[in-house]
């Protein structure tokens, strides 16, 4: 048996019983779900954010928003900013790619909308723009990162800052609360 294959799965349930042990954490998630509830029973809209990794999660939560989750019901206005390829090249040719999101963020966030910001380490420059342009937009801010927080640490609504120094754990921590919170989205709007 492969030695990295069970320090990978027992490092990943580590992570996971980590979170699952901590009820002050437990609470920070039943609060970025009430956000996102709350926002999109307001027709409002969730904007995600991220790099590399970050990126695709973003993508795969805003898809499981926009699309189905469990349920088939109505779409709900979820969208990750980097899926725009012309954009993203344009702007970050243009302004640089600190500022691809912070623009998007500037063109389509409204008071009340909300800005999932996704870092492993809390510290991309582009993410932390996009957190800046949203706070002076009036739209909350749904920070996931690793333990630290990193620079996003106190610049975020809510900070689901798991608990972990590692990226591939971080990550899949990320995925598995991004799950729960379009679960809980979907429970309390479509029944």
């Amino acid at each position: 048996m492969n030695d990295i294959t069970i320090k990978s799965i027992r490092e990943s349930i580590a992570v996971k019983q980590a979170i699952l042990t901590d009820d002050g954490f437990l609470e920070k998630i039943d609060r970025a779900a009430q956000i996102l509830i709350e926002t999109f029973r307001r027709d409002g809209k969730v904007l995600f954010c991220g790099n590399g990794g970050s990126a695709a999660d973003a993508q795969h939560i805003a898809a499981e928003l926009s699309g189905r989750f469990y349920t088939d019901r109505p779409p709900l206005y979820a969208e990750a900013l980097h899926v725009n390829t012309s954009y993203l090249t344009a702007v970050a040719n243009d302004y640089g790619y600190d500022h691809v999101f912070a623009r998007m963020v500037e063109a389509a966030g409204r008071p009340g909308d909300v800005l999932v910001a996704i870092s492993t380490s809390g510290n991309s420059t582009s993410v932390l723009n996009a957190i800046e342009k949203a706070r002076a937009r009036d739209m909350a801010v749904i920070g996931l990162t690793g333990a630290t927080g990193g620079r996003m640490a106190g610049l975020c609504t809510v900070l689901l800052n798991v608990p972990s120094t590692d990226t591939p754990r971080i990550q899949e921590a990320h995925i598995l609360i991004g799950h729960i919170l379009c679960e809980a989205v979907e429970r309390a709007i479509f029944g």
